[in-house]
């Protein structure tokens, strides 16, 4: 895992580059309708990321608030 992280984050969008240039070798325009479901599966993952994250930080915050008030009370 240590070294395939580093290597996928890499490679892909080398990888999703090369394709799009092929892409344009090979079908001319129909390389912007590839371009655009790719940011759109690309705007997606980047939601679904942000969601998560910000439910993280709020779960943690409501974890960490009764712990505390519990403490003020006594």
């Amino acid at each position: 895992m240590r070294i395939a992280k580093p290597l996928l984050l890499v490679t892909t969008p080398i990888g999703l580059a090369f394709g799009l240039y092929e892409g344009w070798r090979l079908a001319g325009g129909l390389v912007v309708i590839m371009a655009a479901m790719i940011a759109l599966v690309g705007a997606a993952m980047l939601s679904v990321v942000l969601t998560v994250r910000r439910e993280k930080r709020t779960e943690d915050a409501a974890r960490a608030a009764p712990s505390s008030s519990a403490h003020d009370e006594t």
